[in-house]
């Protein structure tokens, strides 16, 4: 044990080393930051009507409330981004950490059914309670989410051998058509599926001031709770039995870990709707970057997720005006491909 804990330990510190350490990772961080500030503004002038820069800078300093485009910028614009900033790295940090904790590069809130879980919970919602507030909706969409990852390791444990991750994914596929179909069916039965086609699609476009303010709380202090978490994230990413002798409580750990995610991801829900990948991509492109220290991994994931989720969104309005593309379309078509390779290094787990 003792020699497994210095390898890890060595481990940590050689990877740390061989991507520049502390001042790579800042600067890595650094970088994204700017390019998301830039592509945040950028994103703020496209649309279905085009503003220039100058009228952005009036609409948050000037306000005038009988000018059309100053009323754009900051009842439509501005939240939409903002919110695509939230969720993006919403779902990116949630993905981190389920691939730190579980050890499966394959891990992702879309395909573990956890997004399902949320969106047959909106259904229920929807169907049962309509007219309910935007809080309740957050309330049931973490219920759904609960209650998809219980399925979903649930079915992956029944077999001997238990839970491998490519079992996890195959569990994740089958319940997420499950509960997909079970909320398109009760949608379709309550004479809601006009209410819920938003979180079908998946998009930004109907974010609004009140759901910003519900979720940025809840976002921003789980994604604090994942980076106070991200050094048990690291050890427990080397082994659960390294973790231990360590000293590390792995229960405790799994269980706010596991919290966090529920939390994240089915706020981000709530806002989206069904958007899959990100979490599946981000953080291998995040470990690429700064390494496999999660103290490091966490916080690049969030922003690289706020910006792919960002352009995500511009793209999703600018390929085909005055139409919008769903995001979660636009997300599919790198994270299809992305998904394939991982399942092919992956395959052995069958």
């Amino acid at each position: 044990m003792k020699d497994q804990q210095k390898k890890a330990e060595v481990q940590l510190y050689h990877t740390q080393k061989t991507n520049g350490g502390r001042c790579a990772a800042w600067l890595v961080m650094m970088c994204a930051s700017g390019i998301l500030l830039l592509v945040m503004t950028f994103s703020i002038t496209q649309g279905a009507v085009k503003i220039p820069i100058s009228t952005v800078w009036n609409a948050l300093f000037h306000f005038d409330v009988m000018d059309t485009n100053h009323l754009i910028v900051i009842d439509l614009r501005i939240p939409r981004v903002i919110a695509s900033v939230l969720v993006g790295a919403a779902f990116a940090v949630s993905g981190a950490i389920m691939q730190g904790t579980t050890r499966n590069p394959m891990a992702d809130s879309g395909l573990l059914g956890i997004n399902a879980g949320a969106g047959f919970a909106l259904s229920i919602c929807l169907a049962l309670f309509p007219g309910v507030g935007y809080m309740q909706i957050i309330i049931f969409s973490f219920l759904g989410a609960a209650l998809g990852t219980l399925l979903v390791h649930g079915v992956a444990s029944l077999r001997s051998g238990g839970a491998t991750p490519m079992r996890i994914v195959l569990a994740g596929s089958a319940v997420t058509a499950l509960l997909t179909a079970l909320g398109q069916s009760v949608a379709l039965y309550f004479d809601v599926e006009q209410n819920i086609m938003f979180w079908t699609a998946g998009g930004v476009a109907g974010s609004n001031w009140e759901q910003i303010k519900i979720i940025t709380p809840w976002i921003i202090g789980a994604l604090l709770g994942a980076i106070a978490l991200s050094p048990s994230i690291s050890l427990i990413s080397l082994g659960e039995d390294v973790a231990k002798g360590l000293g590390l409580n792995t229960m405790v750990i799994q269980l706010l870990c596991s919290l966090m995610v529920l939390i994240l991801a089915g706020a981000a829900v709530s806002v989206v709707g069904a958007v899959g990948f990100v979490g599946l991509m981000i953080p291998h492109l995040a470990r690429y970057l700064v390494g496999i220290d999660y103290r490091w991994v966490i916080p690049t994931s969030a922003i690289l997720g706020a910006l792919l989720m960002v352009l995500a969104d511009l793209g999703s309005r600018m390929l085909h005006p005055p139409f919008e593309t769903p995001i979660g379309a636009l997300t599919a078509l790198i994270g299809v491909p992305f998904f394939l390779y991982l399942a092919r290094k992956q395959r052995r787990g069958l």
